[in-house]
């Protein structure tokens, strides 16, 4: 069964474990790896309306050799095969003379080179993501049970805290909860509480930052006993759930369970299924698109790091998830069957994220017909009318 929820994909070129993963459009980048210098580190994807949607800026921090480089992306890839050389050659002068797709020191605007973490912060393992209502603010959690938040515009720490656990954080999930998004739809202008989700071993929390006090709040919330034992897993953010996959609870305890934990009902799940082999110090992370999650790289029961690359459909661990394709034909049918007519519809159904597709939805599909019933929304799909 686990042979036909996963689809083994064509092998990484070389083994990796520990390695970090960002997405940009069609493209998967997998940074750093347990025999480069860069792992246990965090790679994060910065965030600027302005730039040019073509490129990305990363920012690659921490980790067992401490570090703090940026590299300007730009794709090295063209979907035209006659010219195929010629744009090769021409992207790459282009891209060396502008400094992208090298990995250079972090800057201020003075030029001056910045370090992210304390000589004593022990960043190895660590995790981060990018926040705040102008994601400028880098918010840093680290062992033993530490967290930071980086200002990005100023180049420095405004807050160090420490997280309400006895146990030690690393190699743990950190993630963002989904609302995050949704209000920074319509609050561009106004502060807001920022929250995340830690799990590692026995220590779950709720995390909330104020900007306006620049104070934290944790909140405890329920321990899944069956994933206890483990770190090192593989997780995901999708909507209200938090999937992880795999872990590592010792050299000769390697897990291929895969758990769930539903936000909205507070609630953890085991599944059934698993991963077709014990696996840990995976990446995992979604492609919108199609609604799959890549798992990428990792080490097996022997400890030894692999080359495996596999997809899973999103809908195998949570029916109620639904693709931008099955989400824009669901739009379309409601339109048409409740004859709206709206100007800026079509600058809605090209949104770039599930985010502010489903906080439409919630905020005026919701007042029409249940968007929880996704029984309705699959037949739907299906072109039966209700």
């Amino acid at each position: 069964m686990s042979n036909q929820i996963f689809q083994t994909l064509k092998e990484l070129p070389t083994t990796l474990s520990q390695v970090q993963c960002v997405l940009h459009k069609h493209e998967l980048l997998i940074c750093g790896g347990n025999y480069e210098r860069a792992f246990g580190h965090c790679v994060v994807k910065l965030i600027d309306n302005n730039k040019d949607k073509n490129q990305i800026t990363l920012l690659s921090f921490g980790g067992y050799y401490k570090h703090t480089l940026v590299m300007k992306y730009v794709s090295v890839w063209t979907n035209d095969n006659n010219n195929y050389e010629n744009k090769m050659n021409k992207s790459k002068k282009l891209n060396k003379s502008n400094n992208c797709n090298e990995w250079t020191p972090f800057k201020d605007n003075h030029n001056h080179p910045i370090i992210i973490g304390r000589d004593n912060d022990n960043y190895r393992g660590m995790r981060a993501l990018v926040g705040g209502i102008n994601n400028h603010l880098l918010f840093i959690t680290y062992f033993k049970n530490n967290i930071s938040v980086f200002d990005l515009n100023i180049f420095q720490f405004i807050k160090h805290d420490t997280l309400p656990t006895i146990y030690s954080i690393w190699y743990h999930c950190f993630v963002s909860k989904p609302e995050n998004k949704q209000e920074q739809e319509m609050m561009k202008t106004n502060k807001q509480n920022y929250q995340m989700l830690l799990f590692k071993q026995k220590t779950v929390l709720s995390i909330e930052y104020d900007e306006d006090n620049n104070t934290f709040q944790f909140h405890k919330l329920p321990v899944c006993k069956d994933i206890t034992p483990f770190c090192a897993y593989a997780c995901v953010c999708i909507n209200d759930v938090v999937l992880s996959f795999g872990g590592y609870s010792g050299i000769n305890d390697i897990s291929k369970s895969v758990f769930k934990y539903s936000i909205r009902e507070n609630k953890w799940m085991t599944f059934e299924n698993t991963l077709p082999s014990p696996l840990s110090y995976c990446v995992a992370i979604l492609r919108e698109e199609d609604n799959h999650i890549h798992i990428i790289g990792g080490k097996d029961d022997k400890n030894a790091s692999v080359s495996t690359h596999m997809k899973t459909k999103v809908r195998e661990w949570d029916p109620s998830q639904l693709s931008k394709n099955e989400i824009k034909c669901i739009v379309e049918h409601w339109i048409q069957t409740l004859k709206i007519k709206l100007g800026w519809i079509n600058d809605f159904k090209h949104s770039k994220t599930n985010d502010s597709i489903n906080f439409f939805f919630s905020v005026f599909f919701n007042k029409i017909v249940k968007m929880k019933d996704f029984k309705i929304a699959h037949s739907l799909l299906l072109g039966r009318s209700h």
